[in-house]
């Protein structure tokens, strides 16, 4: 009896940027060795959507909330929590206040990093608590991954692209991830083919996606304009051997990879 593909488990991922005077650059984190998935990999920050993500609570502490479903919301809800608990950015603002928190108050908030990852407080305690309201609608779409059904631990991954804030300063948290690094595009591509990087396929194809664009508007323009395809990448076999294949109207630069020779996975 063969055994059933593993359920797909929600996740979200944010891709930072910001632009520098060397052109467009993307935050990214190296995950520790000990962590289960993309060990030592450079990746976006990102993680599963708790079910506390999905307390219908959040919608009072969230801008725009109505504009999403419980889906959409909880994967946005899980992707600023991610980010704010994996390098200390926080998409929100003070009730009744506007724009970003700005990093005096980001310093105050600090401690509920660890609490969030220790599962000591919720989402929704944090914000209570605070009195904050979340930007949803900062995150823009671009891209959806589902992990291929022959892997044990599955994920269907939300990507996010935003804005770095200005004054918050990015930085790993030391737990999940033990590196982090302002990088271009082209530089990722280079270090993994270099073997300095682990850079996973899903992490190399929405790299060379974004570095298409030379600065945060252009990224962000794009983005907003695209339709998102999602990829659930197939194992195939041809006559030089395994090869993975993703839908050519998802808009990378390739749609077959093949197996042979690919670094990370």
């Amino acid at each position: 009896m063969s055994k059933q593909p593993a359920t797909p488990v929600p996740a979200a991922t944010l891709m930072l940027i910001r632009d520098s005077a060397d052109g467009l650059e993307v935050f990214m984190v190296e995950r520790h060795h000990q962590i289960d998935f993309a060990t030592g990999a450079l990746v976006f920050p990102g993680g599963k959507i708790d079910k506390a993500d999905f307390d219908p609570g959040l919608r009072a502490r969230c801008e725009n909330a109505a504009h999403y479903s419980e889906l959409e919301l909880a994967l946005r809800v899980g992707g600023i929590r991610e980010a704010f608990e994996e390098c200390g950015v926080l998409l929100a603002h003070d009730a009744g206040g506007s724009g970003l928190v700005n990093a005096g108050r980001l310093r105050d908030l600090e401690h509920y990093r660890k609490e969030l990852v220790d599962c000591q407080i919720t989402m929704l305690e944090f914000l209570t608590k605070e009195n904050l309201i979340l930007l949803p609608q900062n995150l823009v779409p671009f891209a959806h991954w589902i992990t291929p059904p022959m892997v044990p631990k599955r994920f269907d991954t939300h990507f996010f692209i935003i804005e770095a804030p200005m004054d918050h300063i990015a930085l790993h948290d030391g737990h999940e991830s033990v590196d982090s690094v302002w990088i271009k595009p082209s530089k990722v591509i280079e270090e993994g083919d270099a073997g300095r990087r682990t850079v996973i396929f899903p992490t190399r194809m929405n790299v060379q996606k974004l570095g298409r664009c030379t600065t945060v508007a252009e990224a962000l323009e794009t983005a907003r304009a695209s339709k998102i395809v999602t990829v659930l990448p197939q194992m195939m076999q041809g006559d030089d051997g395994p090869y993975l294949k993703i839908p050519e109207e998802a808009g990378y630069d390739i749609s077959i990879q093949p197996l042979a020779g690919m670094r990370g996975a």
